[in-house]
């Protein structure tokens, strides 16, 4: 961005991502913006842009990441008509997408690593044998890595090409249900003990989920069905301890799934987000912080 003449001092200022830069009137650049500056039209105007690109950037991150698990196709048609956004393309580029068929199958042999979306040419991706290829289709899937049967030579693939992600897709922590499981409630994550329950209610919010009824929640999406993951952080004061509970599943209803109903990605992301949360627990020795 061009540098922009200030009301006082010979001073310019620019932004240069999220950050406002300042140089003086003979040119020299400085390492912050003055005090005296603080106020100024110019600064104040760049910061509120510097605010706004940052809310915009997380905004499409958050997105990417509910089409990636929800595992909800994605247009191609959209892809092209976001990409020219500098925040949108630095969230898309590098996830592993697959192109989705007439028959609403995707198809996951097809894989590759984003790199173009453009609506004449379509998606543009460097597959598994490192060939920049183009993908004809109307949308695609970003899935979910408990989906992809290569996860880890995709892995060694990206780390080969120096890839980084900037929202979790390929380096993504998952987890799978148990072969043989029964009951409707998952106890993996229970009995962790918070010292007020306020310090698990706020860890959970702070890792991006909604907190109601006592209850730590996950929305989702699994072969289109809305479904929800639940886990108990208790109902006391906010300043009593507390010990977690179980983890659930519910269907839009709100009646319990039994396990042995829960698909891979609703697994996945229900114990993610328990593991997350029991890991911000009152841990008294070594064995209890293995758990």
């Amino acid at each position: 961005m061009g540098w922009i003449e200030t009301d006082s001092g010979g001073y310019s200022v620019a932004l240069d991502g999220t950050s406002v830069l300042c140089r003086n009137a003979a040119g020299r650049q400085l390492k912050q913006v003055p005090p005296k500056l603080r106020d100024d039209a110019a600064v104040v105007r760049l910061r509120q842009l510097s605010e706004w690109v940052e809310r915009h950037e997380r905004e499409c991150r958050e997105q990417v990441d509910a089409w990636l698990v929800r595992s909800l196709p994605v247009p191609v048609a959209l892809l092209a008509r976001v990409w020219p956004d500098e925040a949108w393309r630095s969230a898309l580029r590098d996830l592993v997408i697959a192109p989705v068929g007439a028959d609403g199958r995707a198809e996951m042999e097809r894989a590759g690593l984003l790199r173009d979306a453009d609506a004449a040419k379509g998606v543009g991706i460097v597959d598994l044998d490192g060939d920049s290829v183009r993908l004809e289709c109307e949308s695609v899937l970003i899935p979910h890595p408990v989906l992809l049967e290569d996860l880890d030579e995709l892995r060694e693939f990206a780390v080969e090409l120096g890839v980084a992600q900037r929202v979790e897709q390929l380096f993504r922590e998952v987890w799978r249900r148990p072969g043989e499981v029964s009951g409707d409630s998952w106890p993996g994550y229970a009995k962790a003990r918070f010292e007020q329950l306020r310090h698990a209610t706020a860890r959970a919010v702070s890792l991006g989920y909604r907190v109601c009824g006592g209850q730590v929640l996950c929305p989702l999406v699994e072969d289109g069905r809305a479904l929800e993951a639940a886990f108990w952080l208790g109902s006391d004061y906010p300043d009593a301890d507390t010990h977690t509970g179980d983890l659930e599943w519910r269907d839009k209803d709100g009646r319990r799934l039994p396990l042995a109903e829960v698909g891979p990605v609703a697994w996945s992301e229900g114990e993610r987000m328990a593991a997350l949360v029991h890991a911000g627990r009152v841990v008294v020795d070594d064995e209890e912080a293995l758990r």
